[in-house]
């Protein structure tokens, strides 16, 4: 009997990565994606586990880049059984002085190409009546984000659509689990130009990736509807999220996301 299939983005190093290696580990046959010139390493490195691995180049913040995706997995024929829609990016900075360019382009990867590619799966899934659909959405779409608007307010479209898109599917036998990791030790801050900071600089110590991906797997095959991970911290964050007044919740962010030494 075949092993089941998983799809992972964003899987060439970071959170996606764990997700991958977790999912190998578990038993599932890989189709993973990534932009990223580490690619080829980590599907190897997936290959150990005994997994069939499918890597696909593909830039995701462009729908042709999607469509490349999307279209290698109908290839192989097999139904998906878990999609782990992962693929992100930040930046950091005040609004005013950021990038336009980057910003929209973390917009069309972070919200545009998750909506593109849950379509796709959805359909899929929901014509079987079968699956699991992981969205990689951030403790950061449930707050006040001086110095990473766009990007919190891109993971809290994230959340948004996975709880919808759940309600939606209530009836049917395809779950939708949000993943709402805190700071994390991955490349995120350095691609993201907050080095300088003190959550790029400590914060992100918080939690390990692999213990979030970890979580986030243990939480999909559960069916739940979100989960905080890893730390303590940002599960105590996720729980008082909605109590702690929005300027509060700004301040304290913002302290993490400027620069250190910077009043």
């Amino acid at each position: 009997m075949a092993n089941s299939l998983a799809v992972v983005t964003g899987a060439s190093s970071g959170i996606g990565y764990w997700l991958a290696e977790e999912l190998g580990r578990r038993g599932y046959d890989l189709v993973v994606c990534s932009a990223g010139e580490r690619l080829d390493a980590a599907a190897e490195s997936f290959r150990k586990s005994g997994s069939q691995v499918v890597k696909v180049q593909a830039d995701l913040a462009t729908r042709e880049g999607v469509e490349q995706l999307w279209s290698e997995v109908r290839a192989l024929g097999r139904p998906v059984d878990v999609a782990c829609i992962n693929a992100g990016v930040g930046v950091g900075g005040l609004f005013q002085e950021t990038d336009l360019d980057e910003e929209l382009n973390l917009v069309a990867l972070n919200c545009a190409s998750t909506v593109q590619l849950a379509k796709y799966v959805v359909r899929e899934m929901t014509a079987r009546n079968e699956g699991k659909i992981l969205f990689t959405a951030s403790i950061a779409g449930e707050m006040v984000a001086p110095r990473e608007a766009v990007y919190a307010a891109s993971k809290a479209f994230v959340l948004s659509f996975a709880h919808s898109v759940r309600y939606e599917l209530r009836d049917t036998n395809v779950t939708v689990t949000a993943l709402q990791p805190g700071p994390t030790d991955t490349d995120f801050f350095h691609r993201a130009g907050m080095d300088d900071t003190k959550v790029g600089q400590e914060g992100k110590t918080e939690s390990q990736p692999q213990d979030v991906a970890k979580q986030g797997i243990e939480a999909l095959l559960a069916g739940k509807d979100h989960v905080y991970a890893a730390s303590a911290k940002t599960k105590m964050e996720g729980m008082l999220a909605n109590v702690i007044p929005g300027n509060v919740k700004a301040a304290m962010h913002e302290k993490m996301a400027e620069p250190v030494g910077q009043k």
